[in-house]
């Protein structure tokens, strides 16, 4: 099984703004290294063999160069330009996805993702087809419709996190559909063509960096692991 190929695609599509930063946030220091440095080791540190796909807008590839330089020895990784949504963007990675194996799609920006659960996701989605990390939720949520809103049954939902993972006899012919707004990630396109989603246990830890706090957090939590 653990034989499968297996390609990693790390989708770091965003921008410094909300880090009130001009470096992108996944290139901004984490410990002494790049984000994305953290990100792409936890694959590497899971499976050896994993390939990295980068999508990046283009106007970060010299971001990406320096990225390459923190690296004691380079992983194999290979650089692709982001579309015009994450749709799109991941549809350009998976074009680098050859044959029959495993694929994870994951947020560049979420760097604390444990190798255990890149083993959990590929071991669940060579079982079920796919793999999708999500937690619980801890406060309690309303919904809203109009001028009206209602107490929900927190039980009932869960947060999604990445890797998505699938095979790739599903993911790439899903990615083949047309483009829809609804798809806000990997497992509602596939669910679309009509295939189940399995769920996994994701981690608390696996926080998405998008905010100045989030980034002591990160920090925190590396400390935590010392």
């Amino acid at each position: 099984m653990g034989n499968r190929k297996k390609t990693a695609i790390i989708v770091a599509g965003g921008s410094g703004s909300r880090m009130q930063s001009a470096i992108p946030k996944q290139f901004m220091d984490l410990a002494g290294k790049p984000v994305l440095y953290h990100t792409i080791t936890a694959f590497t540190a899971a499976y050896p063999d994993m390939e990295i796909v980068l999508v990046l807008p283009e106007q970060h590839i010299s971001f990406a160069n320096n990225l390459l330089q923190a690296f004691d020895t380079i992983p194999a990784i290979t650089l692709v330009k982001g579309g015009e949504t994450r749709f799109h963007s991941v549809k350009n990675g998976l074009q680098q996805v050859k044959g029959d194996g495993v694929v994870f799609v994951h947020d560049g920006v979420r760097p604390l993702v444990s190798p255990a659960l890149v083993r959990t996701c590929y071991e669940a989605a060579f079982s079920h087809g796919s793999a999708i990390p999500v937690i619980d939720m801890k406060d309690s949520i309303r919904e809203v419709t109009g001028e009206e809103n209602r107490a929900v049954d927190r039980g009932r939902f869960r947060i999604v996190q990445t890797p998505q993972t699938f095979v790739s006899s599903l993911i790439l012919p899903a990615f083949e559909q047309p483009y829809d707004p609804l798809f806000t990630d990997e497992a509602t396109v596939v669910e679309h063509y009509g295939h189940f989603i399995h769920l996994v246990q994701g981690e608390e830890s696996n926080l998405k960096i998008t905010k100045p706090l989030d980034l002591v957090m990160a920090k925190a939590f590396l400390d935590l692991r010392g």
